[in-house]
């Protein structure tokens, strides 16, 4: 009978976690895009910030410094030069209390010989390595002196290897010797091209134990020795000069001592010519108290290497940066495996908005795709709703798509723009009874566009609405230029959503106007020049409404400075401040025949201003429509429900 053990899941990721929530991932990019940032910097600032369900890089670099910030407090690099200075003076003192009560010249000599030992400890080990040990206690000590200084040089370039030679058995050494051996022959043999996989494989066979992190390969085997072996450098760069010189010696006394003199000497070098690129050279200041051994400190400085490194790519300050940069492995060497899985979703996040349609072009090309746009406008519209005063519903009197009413019960051919339901049955009633041309399949009805008719329904009111937005300088210099973009992105997604068979134009003006596309209202930036030309945004405005007649004129107009441009005969434009009268005499002529077709202008002013405020009085006893002043930060708001209240009293 089979059995079942139920538990938490450990290995990775959740598999029954809701999918990723990439509409806000969406929602936030698009904020920043409106808040001017290209969407390149702002996919990457999305990465950094993460969102509410996905940490960003930023909280993986916060843990990165915290991991450098501990292993510098580790310990103090010097600790094997404490360790052999201990053992030197215990096996010194141990001699010299066997050699006291022997009254003998050979006791007297030995003593002189102690007595003349150099200060330096490795020349003092040196000095001691041919010595004839009265006290055996002394000679054991020395040996204990002579393990601890082979391990810990040993362990600074083979991790692991002090533990595999805690033994001193001399047949653990000789292996030691065969294995670098086999590993400088396999090297040169790479070098003349004639390494194979099945080389490395036999020589993991043999010596695989000694190397833990087991790579794969001769590359990754390389890359591991040779960040080790940078580190062990970089250890005598961070000690003093007396120091240095000290470990140095006594480093290189050890590997002559173990025979290994000329076989490390070749390793170091090829590693070094292989992985020229790593810091060979710098020291690592370190603040801790308790001392570390030559290979626990090469740890250390290898680890904070490899921290300095994904530091780097987790800070992603450098041209072309993604995260594709950034190495999984080292993120999992250094936060563990939770990291890996968070990096892996922002990587999934990433692919999941080009691949479900909302991202396109290259890294350094990035842009916003249709899909991503009608978004945008529905989160706009979403939040300037949810941030307005309860008011009277204005919502549109059917949620049904097209520009008709009811159905008359007739039906017409099917014209190029047209929204009106398809009639099926008249449709495939067309494709069934035209004669079929050569190569249709039999059996199979093909539709032509010819084919399709729609039905036809009683009309109901249209409007033709304007919203003209001031896109001069002064926006940007009053912090108004975001807002005024989504109440832009949010009145257009209203009308083309609930109202399609309205017709909506978006007029931007500076020194002088134009139409903006619905395309390109989240990425529009602020025009650093100077002029509030309203008299060329109205006549952009009267033009929309001259090719709607029969529709509703519905004008709304946003601005933060009275008008200081108008176009001169030649289409230039003339700017003056203080407005000239001709400026001002220009656009209220504009605004009165805007009066003359029935359009009333609302204006919303984000200044308060005295010569403002008196033009748009003057607009409003000119023309009949409002004034409002309303906190920026609501503009959104005002517009969109000062629209929903215009159109439901036209019905």
């Amino acid at each position: 009978m089979s059995r079942f053990r139920y538990g938490e899941y450990h290995d990775g990721p959740d598999p029954l976690a809701p999918p990723y929530d990439v509409r806000a991932a969406l929602d936030e990019l698009g904020r920043s895009v409106m808040n001017g940032t290209r969407p390149a910097q702002a996919l990457r600032d999305l990465a950094r910030h993460g969102t509410r369900d996905v940490p960003g890089l930023d909280h993986l670099l916060r843990r990165v410094r915290e991991q450098r910030a501990a292993l510098r407090a580790a310990g103090r690099l010097d600790g094997t030069l404490d360790q052999v200075r201990s053992l030197l003076d215990r096996a010194v003192g141990q001699e010299r209390a066997e050699l006291f009560p022997d009254p003998s010249d050979d006791a007297r000599l030995r003593e002189s010989e102690l007595d003349a030992l150099p200060s330096d400890t490795a020349a003092a080990v040196r000095r001691l390595a041919g010595y004839e040990w009265r006290s055996a206690a002394a000679r054991a000590t020395f040996d204990e002196l002579r393990g601890l200084l082979r391990g810990e040089v040993l362990d600074s370039h083979f991790r692991g290897m002090k533990r595999a030679l805690e033994s001193g058995r001399p047949e653990d050494l000789r292996r030691v010797r065969a294995m670098v051996g086999a590993l400088n022959a396999m090297l040169e043999a790479d070098d003349r091209g004639e390494h194979t996989q099945d080389d490395f494989d036999r020589f993991m066979a043999e010596f695989g134990d000694m190397f833990p992190d087991r790579p794969r390969d001769l590359t990754e085997l390389v890359d591991s020795l040779a960040r080790r072996a940078a580190a062990a450098r970089r250890l005598l760069d961070s000690l003093t000069p007396r120091q240095r010189a000290e470990l140095n010696d006594l480093m290189a006394h050890t590997v002559e001592e173990a025979g290994l003199e000329d076989e490390m000497g070749r390793l170091s070098a090829a590693l070094q010519a292989r992985r020229p690129e790593l810091a060979w050279t710098g020291g690592e200041p370190t603040r801790g108290t308790d001392p570390l051994g030559i290979g626990d400190a090469t740890t250390v400085l290898e680890e904070l290497a490899d921290l300095a490194e994904l530091e780097t790519s987790l800070g992603q300050d450098y041209a072309g940066a993604g995260l594709d940069d950034i190495d999984e492995d080292a993120v999992r060497r250094a936060l563990g495996r939770s990291a890996v899985d968070d990096l892996a979703r922002l990587r999934e996040l990433e692919r999941e908005l080009h691949d479900q349609g909302y991202l396109r072009g290259s890294r350094s090309r990035l842009q916003l795709t249709p899909k991503a746009l009608r978004r945008l406008g529905e989160t706009a519209l979403r939040e300037v709703l949810s941030a307005a005063p309860t008011s009277r519903s204005g919502h549109h009197d059917s949620t049904g798509a097209g520009a008709a009413g009811e159905p008359t019960g007739a039906t017409r051919p099917w014209r190029y723009g047209d929204e009106q339901p398809l009639d099926v049955v008249h449709t495939l009633r067309n494709a069934a009874t035209r004669p079929h041309a050569p190569g249709d399949p039999p059996g199979r009805l093909r539709l032509r566009p010819d084919d399709f008719e729609v039905v036809e329904t009683e009309r109901r009111n249209a409007a033709a609405v304007c919203l003209l937005v001031d896109l001069s300088y002064s926006m940007a210099l009053r912090d108004l230029w975001s807002t005024a973009k989504q109440t832009a992105m949010a009145l257009h997604s209203l009308v083309t959503t609930r109202f399609p068979q309205d017709a909506v134009q978006v007029v931007g003006f500076s020194d002088y106007a134009r139409e903006l596309p619905a395309s390109g209202l989240a990425e529009l930036e602020w025009e650093p020049v100077q002029g509030t030309n309203l008299q060329h945004a109205l006549m952009l405005a009267g033009r929309h409404l001259d090719r709607h007649p029969e529709f509703d004129p519905i004008v709304l107009v946003v601005t933060d400075g009275e008008p200081t441009a108008h176009l001169e005969r030649d289409g230039s434009s003339s700017f003056s401040w203080p407005p000239s009268a001709r400026t001002t005499d220009l656009t209220l002529a504009e605004v009165d025949r805007m009066t003359r077709r029935g359009a009333a202008l609302n204006v919303f002013l984000l200044a308060d201003d005295p010569r403002l405020r008196a033009f748009v009085d003057e607009v409003a006893r000119r023309n009949g429509g409002q004034v409002a002043r309303p906190d920026p930060a609501r503009l959104g708001s005002y517009v969109v429900h000062d629209f929903l209240e215009r159109r439901r009293r036209a019905g």
